[in-house]
């Protein structure tokens, strides 16, 4: 049988999504196919709770459905065609060799995978014609371009979204007064749904307001109840942030931010004076952290601020640390008392007693199948390392009592079953695109870097395209 493509693909491929077989297969007018290495990879992933596990155990479910057609011997190569047929379709290609020339003695076991592998992409372009390797790892594609074979990763949706969260518009002085609660399109003619947040820029004058959309009509921002918090707002864009999290309307905010732009700070301040005004009785943190895909199965539920809580929630542990810190500034500048830096144990103490108060609590994603979150504001962070499946499950979890913001980085990607094309987070962001009435979302980019000169310099110096 002819097929229109074929495409021999590596381990992080079924491992990113096992669905990822029959959107290739493309009802079976490709053909896919499968080092015996990758099911022997696969294979070893099935045991465990985090996303990988699961699309390995789904991967061993769709080979069982699947049918042996055909088996024969080219040299001492074995190829089986299994055909998978019902609602989707897939015809899968299983090939195995007698003898590989890579040499396990000389070199570490991935990299002698990885060879292994492309030994047999190599065998599959002399083969087949229109033959490609397709990998979410760089090094195995940039092998297989050395050996002369076509590759390609996953890129999922090409098209490219700009994403206009924020818009500056000119306006006249004389339009001020009928700004608030006016339709958007009386001074935006080109408004779409994503354009969640506007800077009315007044014609000669140095006056800006600053204003979000909500059901199509301007809301004015309430500059001072969003600054009265913990931690205060500091440019435009955290203003349009902390305006989302305190905003009843929102209940699912999306954003994307450099390192050191404040998201994670911004969003637990948010979370706490919502618990405080009894809003919702709990904080949720949500962490897919690299740490976990290997190591998640042995951390489980952490109350409490605890050492091993700290080793897997670094970004909650320092923000509510700093958190502290300012508001003991704020305290005793308020009684123009000398501020005195409190000591570390007290921070620990102030600490401990805000997590018992605003009853925080931190989840990894292995831990959430099958629960129901009620009540509660729930921050995701890390998006950008979760695959869409992941943040699927996720997600699912969540009841119409929550309110749900979700942090990542495009920047900061540190997921080998991942990249910027097809994690969660690119999905979310690229989902505004359509408005719906399920949800009410917000999304954002924070751009400025409030950390330091040293993270802007970073973030400067290793962005550069």
């Amino acid at each position: 049988m002819e097929y229109d493509n074929y495409y021999v693909i590596d381990t992080n491929i079924i491992l990113q999504d096992a669905a990822n077989l029959f959107k290739l297969s493309d009802n079976s007018t490709n053909l896919i196919i499968i080092p015996e290495t990758v099911l022997d990879e696969v294979d070893t992933k099935k045991s465990g709770f985090d996303e990988i596990n699961f699309q390995a155990r789904e991967f061993a479910r769709v080979l069982e459905t699947g049918i042996t057609k055909d088996k024969k011997h080219i040299d001492n190569y074995t190829l089986i065609t299994v055909v998978i047929e019902g609602v989707l379709n897939a015809h899968i290609q299983i090939i195995s060799k007698e003898d590989y020339e890579a040499n396990s003695k000389n070199v570490q076991l991935n990299i002698y995978n990885d060879r292994k592998i492309l030994e047999i992409a190599a065998f599959a372009k002399d083969l087949y014609k229109k033959t490609k390797f397709l990998s979410l790892d760089i090094m195995a594609r940039t092998r297989a371009i050395s050996l002369d074979i076509d590759v390609d990763s996953l890129r999922g949706d090409s098209d490219e979204f700009t994403y206009e969260f924020v818009k500056t518009i000119d306006i006249p002085f004389d339009k001020l007064e009928q700004l608030p609660e006016s339709d958007i399109t009386n001074f935006d003619t080109n408004y779409s749904s994503y354009n969640y947040s506007y800077c009315f820029k007044v014609i000669d004058s140095d006056q800006m307001i600053l204003a979000n959309i909500i059901n199509g009509k301007v809301s004015v921002l309430d500059e001072g109840e969003i600054r009265d918090q913990i931690i205060t707002p500091l440019n435009k864009e955290q203003l349009f942030f902390s305006n989302a999290i305190l905003n009843t309307y929102y209940n699912v905010i999306i954003v994307d931010a450099k390192a050191g732009s404040g998201k994670t700070l911004l969003a637990l301040s948010g979370a706490i004076k919502k618990v405080r005004r009894k809003q919702y009785q709990k904080i949720i943190y949500v962490r897919n952290s690299i740490e976990s895909l290997d190591k998640g199965e042995d951390v489980g539920y952490l109350p409490g601020y605890e050492e091993k809580f700290a080793i897997y929630n670094h970004p909650l542990v320092d923000s509510l640390n700093y958190m502290v810190r300012s508001e003991h500034k704020k305290k005793s500048n308020n009684k123009q008392k000398t501020v005195e830096e409190l000591d570390e144990q007290e921070v620990v103490l102030r600490v401990q007693n805000m997590m018992d108060n605003y009853s925080i609590q931190t989840m990894w994603v292995g831990e959430m199948r099958g629960r129901t979150l009620s009540n509660a504001f729930i921050i995701i962070d890390e998006a950008q390392n979760m695959s869409n499946k992941t943040m699927q499950m996720v997600l699912s979890r969540i009841d119409s009592s929550c309110k749900v913001v979700i942090l990542g980085s495009n920047n900061q990607i540190d997921n080998f079953y991942v990249n910027k094309y097809t994690n969660a987070l690119t999905t979310l962001l690229k989902s505004t695109k359509n408005k719906t009435d399920l949800v009410n979302s917000f999304a954002i980019n924070l751009e400025k870097v409030l950390r330091g000169p040293i993270t802007q310099w970073a973030e400067d110096i290793f962005t550069k395209r």
